[in-house]
């Protein structure tokens, strides 16, 4: 029996991305939250100055190491294995180191704009996030063969 998921061209609903992106949420405070006692235990107080800003550094390269190596190596991130979606470049294979850090980076930027590259997916054709619009990658639908 072959449990290996396959790629279906077409893009998941609207409300199958909004699901993903807050169980993504949840386990990016997860990370967040052992990251940053690991850091506190190390350094101690960080509630101001350079340790502050230390930390954010932290726990920003962190999750980053975290979206980008699950990019690379299966193009599904747990949240995403967990609705069946994965996100592929143009030739619809996972992203390469740089697509996959490219999107971080973009994926950052749009959070600090008030989330404006994550809304733009609900007025693309395509329901891509402008990161991916950018990027020409794109978020699709996983089936598991029976």
């Amino acid at each position: 029996m072959n449990n290996k998921p396959t790629t279906q061209s077409t893009a998941p609903s609207l409300l199958k991305l909004v699901a993903c992106f807050i169980y993504e949420a949840l386990t990016v405070i997860a990370i967040g939250f052992a990251c940053a006692g690991l850091f506190l235990w190390l350094a101690g107080d960080a509630t101001h100055g350079v340790k502050r800003f230390l930390l954010q550094l932290f726990l920003w390269t962190l999750v980053g190491a975290y979206f980008v190596r699950c990019w690379v190596k299966s193009g599904q991130t747990l949240a995403m294995q967990a609705w069946h979606i994965k996100v592929v470049n143009q030739e619809n294979k996972t992203l390469t180191l740089n697509q996959a850090l490219a999107r971080y980076m973009l994926a950052t930027l749009s959070l600090l704009l008030c989330g404006l590259g994550f809304l733009w997916a609900f007025f693309d054709h395509g329901q891509l996030f402008l990161h991916d619009r950018l990027l020409k990658s794109r978020i699709v639908s996983v089936a598991k063969n029976n």
